[in-house]
């Protein structure tokens, strides 16, 4: 295929000569579980996005089920609590909802930014609500001044999965004056899973939060739940990064900011390239809003359209084919109909994104889409 969806190995080239020579330090150093690659990384997260403190962990799911453990653990939810989460969203930020004996309680998107549509948060908080899950979906910050308010109105956790938007800013500051993703909320998940803008070369993720009561609990949580050798205080699991994938993950962050504007350069010339009466083009939001994680157009041909963009060789991937509410995994919510979250996953369809597209691949591939009919 001309154009896949996307070329890791291409995508890594840049930084294999730095990467490599990291990981021959890592071997040689022989410290490779929670070293000091590890510690480095979660001073660096802590610097970067604004907060007092970040916590790796062995990926992104468990960043997330770690972080909910956590308030578990610290009796501010307890099983049967309820937690407002995005119905447009992958199956992993409900996961680790259930994982924890949490209720999940769906919430439609906008249809402008595909995000949780905040105006909508309100009407669905119940005596049981605990926290507010949010999502910022293909790299879309999703945060204002109407989901602070609500949260603060009713007393709410506010908690991100922030898998798919490292290094996207906010317009509006988060709890603790910080504007990055990551770190608007009370705690937050990362994912570095390899597919990401900052991505490792196998499973990584990080808690990161600005409550060093719940980094403690979810640090000793990913260790088998024990802070001191031997002692398990808690009924843990082993969740702990690899000092090889967070020496990766110090040489990309390097390039991280650049890579996220030349990601914003290419679907700023999708979008003006793009010119089919049946392709919907996303919207952008402010600068450095979004940092386009993936390059998500709709068409009620989806599938015909997927399958000529394969015939003249351009790769594309549906995100998300089923929402968590029609998965198999929870028939206990089939029953539910979210109308535009339905849609979506009819219509979505994400085209070929990644630093290393030229402006001539670019153009190519936007007059392939022109094309359909």
């Amino acid at each position: 295929m001309k154009y896949p969806h996307l070329s890791l190995q291409r995508a890594n080239e840049p930084y294999m000569a730095e990467m490599k020579a990291v990981a021959a330090e890592v071997i040689e150093g022989g410290w490779y579980i929670r070293g000091k690659y590890v510690s480095q990384l979660e001073e660096q997260l802590c610097r970067y996005l604004g907060c007092a403190h970040a916590v790796a962990t062995g990926n992104g799911l468990d960043a997330l089920r770690l972080m909910l453990r956590a308030y578990v653990e610290m009796g501010v939810m307890q099983p049967g609590d309820e937690v407002i989460v995005p119905a447009n969203t992958y199956v992993a930020s409900v996961l680790a909802i259930t994982d924890n004996g949490l209720v999940p309680v769906f919430v439609e998107p906008s249809a402008q930014t595909y995000n949780l549509d905040t105006s909508l948060v309100e009407q669905a908080i119940t005596p049981r609500t605990r926290a507010i899950m949010v999502v910022h979906l293909y790299g879309w910050a999703c945060w204002d001044e109407t989901l602070k308010a609500v949260a603060a109105r009713h007393g709410l956790k506010v908690v991100e999965d922030n898998a798919q938007a490292f290094g996207a800013v906010s317009t509006v500051a988060g709890m603790h004056g910080s504007f990055h993703t990551g770190a608007l909320g009370h705690a937050s998940g990362q994912s570095f899973y390899p597919t990401k803008n900052l991505g490792a070369l196998g499973d990584a993720g990080a808690v990161t939060t600005d409550d060093p009561k719940l980094a403690e609990v979810v640090r000793a949580l990913g260790n088998y739940g024990s802070a001191v050798r031997y002692v398990n205080v808690y009924k843990g699991v082993n969740s702990r990064m690899d000092d090889l994938q967070a020496a990766f993950l110090l040489v990309k962050m390097k390039y991280l900011d650049a890579e996220n504007r030349r990601r914003a350069e290419i679907a700023h010339l999708y979008t003006r390239s793009i010119d089919n009466e049946q392709i919907i083009t996303p919207q952008a939001g402010e600068p450095g809003e979004h940092i386009w994680h993936q390059y998500v157009v709709r068409c009620a041909h989806r599938d015909r359209l997927m399958h000529y963009l394969e015939s003249q060789g351009v790769g594309s991937l549906i995100h998300y084919p089923i929402p968590p509410h029609k998965q198999q995994c929870y028939r206990e919510y089939n029953h539910l109909h979210l109308p535009l979250t339905e849609q979506l996953a009819r219509e979505v369809l994400s085209l070929p994104m990644s630093s290393y597209l030229s402006d001539d691949e670019v153009r190519e591939i936007a007059s392939i889409v022109n094309r359909f009919a």
